[in-house]
This record gives C-alpha cells, structure tokens and sequence, in this order.
C-alpha cells in the first residue's frame, strides 16, 4: 500500500502568509504556476473550532484546484502530519518588492536594434 502523502504550502498573498496542507502539488499546466490540488483540514473534532483555520477553509470553500505564482511561494514540505491551517501577518519590510520576471530572454536575443 502506498503512503499518504502530505503536502505543506507556505505562500505569500495580499500582505498574509498562508499555511495550506494539500495531497497533490504539481508544476501546473500554466507556466510559471504551482498547482495544488486535494486541500486538507483538519477535522479532528467538531466541538472545538480553531478560527483561523476556519477562516482559510471558508476562504477556500469550493476550490478545488487552486493555481499559485511560483514567486509567491515560500516553501513546500511532504510532511507525515498535517498540521493546522492559518494566515499569518508577513513579518516582512513595508516597502512591497517591485515584480520581476522570473525568467530572462536567453542572451544573444535578436530583440529591436539586433
């Protein structure tokens, strides 16, 4: 029998750094995406809610494939537990980082003026 396994994302969005657990991670079928696909939460218990896992799974309610920009992603760790879910405030500088493209034309490039 094959081995559960476990995924833990950790991904910067809108000034938050998410903690999501998914059963697949893929490059994506879109260039310059992680695909994450089978969201787990926790369902140890139906007394006792934690509110910010609560609030990631409401946030992501009826998803069932999401697309993630590679740049936004902190980490991915195949964990044996999953853990709990939450959105934390990013402990980051306050000047937001300017976008830059992740891959560079090849140099050589026979762009205007070549």
């Amino acid at each position: 029998m094959a081995a559960s396994h476990i995924f833990k994302i950790l991904f910067v969005s809108q000034g938050k750094v998410y903690e999501i657990y998914a059963r697949k991670v893929n490059h994506g079928s879109l260039f310059g995406f992680i695909e994450v696909e089978e969201l787990v939460f926790g369902e140890r218990s139906s007394v006792v809610l934690d509110p910010g896992e609560e609030r990631v799974k409401s946030e992501f309610a009826g998803v069932t494939r999401s697309f993630l920009p590679m740049h936004s992603v902190l980490r991915i760790d195949e964990v044996k537990q999953q853990g709990v879910s939450k959105i934390s405030s990013y402990e980051g500088s306050n000047v937001a980082q300017f976008p830059i493209p992740m891959y560079a034309p090849p140099s050589g490039d026979s762009g205007p003026g070549k």
